[in-house]
Parts: C-alpha cells; structure tokens; sequence
C-alpha cells in the first residue's frame, strides 16, 4: 500500500492529507497497537485491515494483533455483546468466569510492545492488566451501550476505568465513566475494493451470475447473519411490499470467528425464505468485496432493519454508492441517515415495507436521497478523517502541549 495516501488526494484534497503527514510527524517514534477479536468479519476487522498500513505508510511503528479464544469464550463474548446492546439475555456468573479464564490465559502469552494501545470492543478489554508505565491505553467501544445489561456493564466498567481514555461512536453511547471519553466514528476507506467505483458492465456481470434479474427491482441488505440486524423482518418487509409492487430480495452476509449465532440464524433465515424464488441468500460474502461492492450498486434499494447498531458500516457503503437507504432506526445509523433527507428510517416491518413500496414508486425522491447521502459520507464517514481523529487522540492522551497545531 506504499504510497496510497496521495490516493486520497483526489477523494478529499491534498489539505488534509498534508494534516495527517502533520499530526504523523507528532507522533515520530511512537508504536501503536490494536488489538481485536477476530481477523475476518466485522466491522473493526474492516477498518483496522485499511487503517493499520496507513499508518504504517505514515512512518509510524503500527500493529494489529487478534486474542485467542475457545468456543466457550466466544459464547459468552457474544451474549455480552447482545447484553450490552439491550436485548435480554440470560446471564450468569459462570460467564464471568469464562471471561476471566480467557483474559488471564491471553495475558500469559500476548506479546504487548505499544507505547499507544487501542483495544477494541469487550472481548480484549481485560488486557489492561498488563499495563506497564508509559504506556497509554484506549478502550475503543464500536457497540450501542445507550442501555446495556446492568449486570454485564457492572462487570465490564471497572475494566475500562483502568484505561487513560475510552472511544464512543455517538454521544448517546458515552457512558459515567472515571476516565476522559472521546468521540470518534467509524469510517469506510473509499479506495477499498468493497467502496471504489466498478463500471457497470462488471457490477451488471456480477449481479446476473448470482441468478438476480437485472431487469427488476432488486432489495438487498448486506449484513452479518445477526438477529439484532434483523433479516427474518426484512424478509417480512418485503413479502409485504411485494403483494402490490414487483422486486427482489438479497441477503448477502456471513459470520464473523467471535461469533458463534450466525450460522443459526443462516438456517432461520432460509427457512423463512423456503419456496420463494426471489429470495437471493448469499452466504461467505465477507471474503468478497467486490462482489458486495457491485451487489450495493446495481441494488435498486439497500436497507440495513438493524434493531440495535453501533454503527452500521454496511449504511455508509450504500450511501456512498449513491444507494436510497431503508434502516432500522437505531444507534449509530441515525447519524447516517436523516430521515428523508439521505435515506429513510423505520420503526417496524410494516414501515420498512411502505418505504420499499414509496421508493420504488418515487424513483426521483430515491435518486435525491442517493445523493444526499453520498454527500453526507463524504463529508464525513471517510477513512482519511478517522485516522486525522486517532492521530489527534494519540496526541492528547500523550499530554503533548509542546506548541500548538494548527489544521
């Protein structure tokens, strides 16, 4: 990836690359850790896979290293991760347990050399008992903790109180918490083989080889196989909009290693599907970028019913695509989507399905909302102003006040 920030340039402008390169030079010497889950799948995973070797690119010393975990670990992770989230789940103090074991075993091993370490999410947090002095660490949270599980985030909180800083994507997240909090959100990289620009006639290629018809309206939600993204109710949705208006429905997904639900909400999914012949389930897409690049392009719609949402990546790739969005109204989406403005939110199957019906009728008003939400991407979401924010972030949680900058 040498040289690929110039890249950017034509993106965003050579302004702020040349701030970056400015706020690097800040940082000379330093080495960044984060740490994380899993490799493959997710959001963060997205991220770190695009922010890691630009930085690295920036001269900076800058790792990314993944845990370890057994089936049981992960398990408990993931109803934590519902827990937090909201949704009831039960929880016990075996689960705790289980926690503890794992943390303790990843401690005995990981090798910890960051002068700056982000750690990613409840499933590493408890690394922080390694802490060395001089050392600062950050406790990056990508999930809604708007109304977690008491018990859970009475577990969790200590553990992040040991931290120098903690990182929300939206201030309905930030938590009562002893340590600074920062606000930072997720991010696409637009050069990415999932984000950069296809013609037509690969995007039209790629779609007609999953058996799709190009000649009708095509529905599609990329998402993790995850209950709180709700696909039974997409499917709902769209069963509903099509007694009155033809379409086609695409659920392209896949699993992610720290998360052991998806392949039973896979089957749950094409038992709700069974028998209809316009219900495209595409499985394994996270190892398939361009492939969900052009699925996202040559949809007609893109929605994203999450019930709980961190963030919702998957948003800002369609909005980037000029896509008219149909999401949940939920967590860090509604940071993206402003209703009728770059996309349409709901509260329902039923009013997911009048806005499938609305857009498809209203094509002019769906092309605007493409538009605008591009434009809202732009200005926002993009890889380039996320890693301008962490720079930043280094730099304050060092305490470095020799001189101002000025950007």
């Amino acid at each position: 990836m040498e040289g690929l920030l110039e890249s950017y340039e034509q993106v965003v402008g050579k302004n702020i690359v040349d701030e970056i390169r400015l706020l690097a030079d800040r940082l000379a010497g330093k080495v960044i850790q984060n740490v994380n889950s899993t490799a493959v799948g997710g959001g963060v995973a997205e991220i770190l896979a695009r922010m890691v070797p630009l930085m690295q690119e920036l001269g900076l010393t800058a790792y990314w290293d993944v845990i370890r975990g057994g089936e049981d670990f992960f398990h408990v992770t993931k109803t934590f991760h519902n827990a937090l989230h909201g949704k009831e789940v039960p929880v016990h103090d075996g689960m705790f347990d289980v926690f503890n074991a794992n943390t303790q075993m990843n401690l005995s091993t990981f090798r910890i050399n960051g002068d700056i370490l982000v750690i990613h999410d409840p499933q590493p947090a408890g690394l922080i008992d390694a802490k060395e002095k001089g050392q600062k660490w950050i406790w990056r949270c990508h999930i809604d903790v708007s109304n977690p599980h008491p018990g859970v985030w009475g577990f969790l909180k200590p553990i992040v109180e040991k931290y120098d800083a903690s990182i929300f994507s939206a201030s309905m997240f930030v938590r009562q918490l002893q340590i600074r909090q920062f606000l930072i959100t997720p991010s696409i990289d637009p050069l990415s083989d999932k984000n950069r620009d296809l013609p037509k006639k690969e995007v039209d290629k790629i779609i007609e080889g999953y058996g799709i018809e190009l000649d009708r309206p095509i529905i599609t939600q990329v998402s993790r196989f995850d209950r709180l993204k709700d696909p039974l109710g997409v499917i709902e949705a769209y069963k509903i909009a099509k007694r009155s208006t033809d379409c086609q429905l695409v659920l392209a997904g896949g699993g992610a290693a720290d998360d052991p639900e998806s392949a039973e909400v896979l089957s749950e999914i094409k038992d709700r599907a069974a028998g209809d012949k316009d219900i495209h389930i595409l499985e394994n897409m996270e190892s398939s970028p361009v492939e969900v690049n052009a699925l996202q392009r040559g949809s007609t719609i893109v929605m994203q019913k999450s019930i709980r949402e961190g963030f919702g990546l998957t948003v800002t790739e369609a909005l980037w695509k000029k896509r008219p969005v149909i999401a949940g109204a939920a967590g860090g989406i509604m940071l993206q989507v402003k209703h009728n403005i770059t996309g349409m939110l709901v509260h329902s199957i039923e009013g997911a399905a009048f806005a499938i019906r609305y857009l498809l009728n209203n094509p002019d008003f769906a092309a605007r909302l493409g538009q605008n939400g591009y434009e809202h991407v732009k200005n926002n979401f993009l890889l380039t102003r996320h890693l301008q924010e962490y720079l930043l972030l280094f730099l304050a949680v060092q305490g470095d006040r020799e001189g101002l900058i000025y950007l």
